[in-house]
């Protein structure tokens, strides 16, 4: 009576919208992958997951469920992916629902209906922003924000710039949480600079991955530069014109978290150059490094680094920063903020006290 009794009260969390768990893409599924825990005994969490992401599809993860869509996570099957994946969790008698990102949100009114779970939505980087989308896709994802935003019981922001947009936008208030980055300092960091900097990202233009680049190349400060070169047509003609700038080292992905450890913790500063999508991981990593960064200036970075990395907005302004370097330090606030807002252990404890 004693195991029923646990069994029956423990909360039934439902986490979609990734493309599941071990995590093998991007911010998203590191949440997730950060918010698992084996020794977790109060919750019964399933992990809606791709099928077409994974050859090897074991039931459990670190003490939760995987169930497997047979759609991908990502591109336009994200939609009926999420889709499916909501209405699964609701005929399931799920108690809270966890939905990263706005793809399936359409849907929210009839599970609203059909199911008397808590919903809670992050609503990520307003992603209709992003440049890589057209017309079209731009307003279906407008339209699933806004109907995330009416339906959800808790509207999540990773990003206080974006909490304050969805107070203008909408009326609504927002619960901030951003993302841990303690676990990419793998070993431990000793004081070290081997004479590079570095820039770390996926190649798109709203990276300001040119704008890097060129201010790179008119200084004899050697840089590099990690990201997926190969694809996209922007990406290869990027590499195909800076590879051959002697003091630019452009280098392809690299996810083993400790090879970009030590090439972090081997840096002189940080270049970020991303200009949405909220609190982005790449940053709020490295800011764990006692590193020197300098960002493009826009609300989410400041917000972010709480105004206190250095900014950039065009290639004089980076120039100038990249030839003063010896003259700027705000790596002791980097580490002081990332600790006190940027661990998985202040992340994990703000999503539960929502969950459950």
């Amino acid at each position: 009576m004693k195991n029923n009794y646990e069994i029956a009260s423990k909360k039934r969390i439902s986490i979609v919208g990734t493309m599941g768990v071990p995590a093998c893409y991007g911010g998203f599924e590191s949440l997730v992958e950060n918010l698992l825990d084996e020794k977790d005994i109060k919750n019964d969490i399933t992990v809606y997951c791709s099928s077409k992401s994974y050859a090897e599809r074991p039931l459990f993860y670190k003490n939760a469920h995987l169930k497997y869509i047979s759609l991908k996570a990502n591109g336009v099957q994200s939609i009926p992916y999420d889709i499916w994946s909501l209405f699964h969790a609701a005929f399931k008698q799920t108690d809270s629902i966890l939905l990263l990102g706005v793809s399936g949100a359409i849907c929210l009114p009839v599970i609203r209906l059909i199911s008397k779970a808590k919903v809670i939505t992050n609503i990520d980087g307003l992603e209709w922003r992003r440049h890589k989308w057209g017309g079209l896709a731009k307003k279906f994802l407008k339209f699933s924000e806004k109907i995330a935003v009416k339906y959800s019981d808790v509207v999540v922001a990773d990003n206080q710039a974006i909490a304050d947009y969805v107070k203008t936008e909408y009326g609504v208030s927002s619960k901030v949480i951003a993302y841990g980055g303690d676990h990419a300092v793998a070993g431990s960091s000793t004081a070290a600079d081997d004479g590079y900097a570095l820039a770390l990202c996926r190649i798109e233009p709203e990276n300001n991955v040119k704008l890097i680049l060129e201010s790179f190349s008119k200084t004899n400060k050697k840089l590099k530069f990690i990201g997926n070169w190969e694809n996209s047509d922007f990406g290869r003609s990027m590499k195909f014109k800076y590879q051959q700038i002697e003091n630019v080292d452009i280098i392809d992905p690299i996810y083993d978290i400790e090879t970009l450890f030590e090439i972090r913790q081997k840096c002189s500063f940080y270049v970020h150059g991303h200009s949405a999508g909220g609190t982005n991981p790449s940053l709020v990593e490295m800011m764990h490094f006692s590193k020197n960064i300098f960002a493009f200036d826009c609300d989410y970075n400041r917000a972010t680094t709480e105004n206190k990395a250095n900014f950039f907005s065009n290639t004089v302004e980076l120039v100038s920063l990249i030839e003063n370097e010896n003259n700027i330090y705000n790596a002791d606030e980097m580490k002081n903020i990332a600790e006190c807002r940027y661990t998985w252990e202040i992340v994990k404890r703000q999503y539960f006290d929502l969950l459950e």
